[in-house]
């Protein structure tokens, strides 16, 4: 410690003996360094702060009714784009900054140095709290632009509120459209299907069920047949061997009255015009009932003929009794036929489409879902638009975002930048080690024996003794007084650097 000591003590000797050199560069390092802050432009600050309230008394009223944003986010958003192009350009014309360009490069000149003086920052503890801050040479200058961006800053966020409403609007309006002619091609789609395949999907119940029923319904009607043409063929029989009682007779009008045939032409009639109702003439069941009626005609027009053509027949009652049963069993029985037929082709053409039912009912299914699908987006997208259309009438008659200015625009009499007291101080610390800096190069170049030990160290002899100076009184005089005047220049320096700082820091503005 003791030998760290003697070393500091020896480079402090070695500067100490150019002290007039290390003053002199003290102060021209100083005197260029304070002319050059003298001369820095200076810059006043423009504080703000704005709070954006968003606690609208209406939002939990109205949750669930109308479209809830999110306000905090549409704030920073906005406050993000508030230093855009057009925004910027606004800001000039407020401020009349715009009259000081005469070229578009002066304009983007003086848009970069817009964009660079403004600053905006919120706070972390409260996202509502905005801080802006402006920086310009000229005091009132960065006071009207404070105040302009204020005004530009609410003037935004109620210009996207309403740009916003109106742009959903239109977009749920176009989405709408879509959704209908999508939705009505859909229901063409499914009704063409359903037409196409009008057998296979009659009732919406199952196909094989259907078949089945037909099947069924195909066994009875032959079962039917058979027993029917089990009884033509006995009647025909007993026909055949009853032998008719022939009785001196004239025909008479008793045989014009409504026989058997008649009774079943005439059902036959009816069903064919409740069927001509439900079908066209081309149907097979409509075009099989009018070749059983006219087969029928065809069969009473001969019993009619040959009854006429033998009197005696008319007079024997048995005999009479058995042909009309006769006639009636075999009107049953070509009804029967028809009806087989019509069962047999009815089940034929559902047995032709068994293989394609699965992919029908696929279809069927498929074709259902899209309609359900666009029909439920268009209800959600209906009740979007009734849910934005009563936004868009809250936000016209209250407003769910609420500006106040907390700190208006303030500018400080003096400049706020540079910090030219601290620069001052800056430029005096730095001569003070330029100075001392230089004092000690000059001694490391010149080296000199200032005590024993060095003496000692350079020689490698033992030191003896030492002698001490004893200065004489005009020496004495001399030295007091270089001690004086540099003592004085060095307190000369301070007080420059004391007047500067109070002549730079302390002048207001005009």
């Amino acid at each position: 410690m003791q030998e760290l000591l003697a070393q500091v003590f020896t480079y402090v000797w070695a500067a100490w003996r150019h002290r007039w050199l290390a003053l002199a560069v003290t102060w021209v390092v100083a005197i260029g360094g304070w002319l050059f802050v003298w001369q820095l432009p200076e810059a006043y600050v423009a504080t703000a702060r704005v709070y954006v309230d968003t606690n609208s008394i209406l939002r939990p009223l109205l949750r669930g009714l109308t479209v809830q944003p999110d306000i905090q986010q549409r704030v920073s958003m906005m406050s993000q784009t508030l230093l855009s192009r057009p925004n910027l350009e606004k800001l000039m014309r407020m401020t009349d900054l715009d009259l000081e360009a005469n070229t578009e490069a002066q304009k983007n000149d003086i848009l970069a140095d817009l964009s660079e003086a403004i600053t905006l920052t919120g706070d972390r503890r409260n996202p509502s709290l905005y801080s802006i801050s402006v920086e310009d040479e000229d005091r009132n200058t960065a006071r009207r632009i404070a105040q302009a961006l204020i005004t530009v800053f609410i003037e935004s966020s109620l210009g996207s509120k309403r740009a916003e409403s109106s742009g959903a609007q239109s977009f749920l309006e176009e989405q709408i459209a879509e959704y209908e002619e999508r939705l009505v091609a859909a229901e063409n789609r499914l009704a063409r299907f359903k037409q196409e395949n009008v057998d296979v999907l009659q009732g919406r119940g199952d196909f094989y069920a259907t078949l089945q029923a037909a099947r069924e319904d195909l066994s009875a009607a032959r079962l039917m047949l058979s027993e029917m043409e089990n009884r033509r063929s006995e009647l025909a029989r007993q026909l055949e061997e009853e032998d008719p009682v022939l009785m001196p007779s004239e025909v008479t009008g008793d045989f014009g009255s409504m026989s058997p045939l008649d009774t079943r032409i005439e059902n036959l009639r009816t069903s064919l015009d409740e069927l001509s109702i439900r079908y066209t003439d081309k149907h097979p069941e409509v075009r099989q009932l009018t070749e059983m009626i006219e087969h029928l005609e065809e069969r009473r027009d001969e019993e009619f003929t040959r009854v006429s053509t033998d009197p005696a027949m008319t007079n024997s009652p048995v005999y009479q009794g058995m042909r009309s049963m006769l006639t009636a069993t075999e009107a049953n029985v070509a009804e029967l036929q028809v009806r087989v037929a019509e069962y047999e082709q009815r089940v034929a053409n559902l047995e032709s489409k068994v293989n394609h039912v699965p992919e029908i009912e696929a279809r069927l299914k498929q074709l259902d879902r899209d309609y359900n699908v666009l029909l439920g987006q268009q209800q959600q997208l209906l009740q979007r638009r009734e849910s934005a259309r009563m936004s868009e009438d809250v936000e016209q008659n209250a407003s769910d975002v609420t500006f106040r200015v907390i700190d208006p625009p303030f500018v400080p009499q003096t400049p706020s930048e540079p910090n030219k007291t601290l620069l001052n101080a800056g430029v005096l610390l730095l001569s003070l080690g330029a100075g001392a800096g230089v004092a000690l190069l000059i001694s490391m170049l010149n080296p000199v024996i200032i005590d024993g030990r060095m003496l000692t160290d350079v020689t490698g002899l033992p030191l003896l003794g030492t002698v001490t100076m004893n200065l004489l009184p005009e020496q004495k005089r001399k030295e007091t007084l270089g001690l004086l005047t540099f003592s004085a220049l060095a307190g000369f320096l301070l007080v420059v650097y004391v007047g500067m700082s109070l002549v730079q820091g302390g002048v207001p503005a005009s």
